[in-house]
């Protein structure tokens, strides 16, 4: 049990897959100028690379692994999350068509999103069993969409804040995320 609880606390806060490990950065700067959207980005990746986690684990083990086909899991995996994207994109887009508006090109490009492919290759990589994927997987996910919550509530303020022209916008979010990152890098020493 320690194990699990030392294995999510670390994918959340020491080594985020966005603020440590820079992976999944387009969708932290294009969805992260209004609270809503972010969320909203925020689950879709939760529910995607949580179940991409499960699936590409099944699938690396129990049909690339027997049949000596491993070098195919590059292929398997991202048609693995490009089927669970579509799953999402056709959810949100009966039940919150003003979220699935908003969040535009950016729920897509969660099928190329480096995140999602590089926490299922990072699960199978590290030799992890099924439970230590599904942790792994879920607080990688519940990491990316802390940062991008947290990220969106300093871009909205900024919106409101006077500032010289040169920092507005991107300069200002890029200087943000930099001073972010070496926030959670504090937290490498915890363990």
């Amino acid at each position: 049990m320690t194990e699990y609880l030392l294995l999510f606390v670390s994918a959340i806060l020491v080594n985020n897959i966005l603020l440590a490990e820079y992976l999944g950065n387009c969708p932290f700067l294009g969805t992260s100028q209004k609270m809503g959207t972010a969320t909203g980005m925020g689950m879709a990746v939760i529910f995607v690379l949580t179940f991409a986690g499960a699936i590409t684990y099944v699938i690396y083990w129990y049909l690339l692994v027997p049949f000596e086909i491993e070098y195919l899991r590059t292929i398997a995996f991202i048609l693995v999350i490009a089927a669970l994207v579509q799953l999402v994109e056709i959810v949100l887009q009966k039940s919150a068509p003003a979220l699935y508006k908003a969040l535009g090109i950016f729920l897509p490009l969660i099928t190329t999103n480096c995140a999602v492919f590089g926490v299922a290759i990072k699960a199978i990589d590290k030799d992890y069993d099924f439970m230590q994927t599904m942790v792994y997987s879920f607080s990688s996910a519940v990491g990316f969409a802390l940062a991008l919550v947290l990220f969106a509530g300093m871009r909205e303020r900024f919106a409101l804040t006077r500032m010289p022209k040169v920092l507005q916008g991107t300069a200002s979010g890029l200087i943000a995320a930099g001073l972010m990152s070496l926030a959670f890098y504090g937290f490498k020493g915890l363990f």
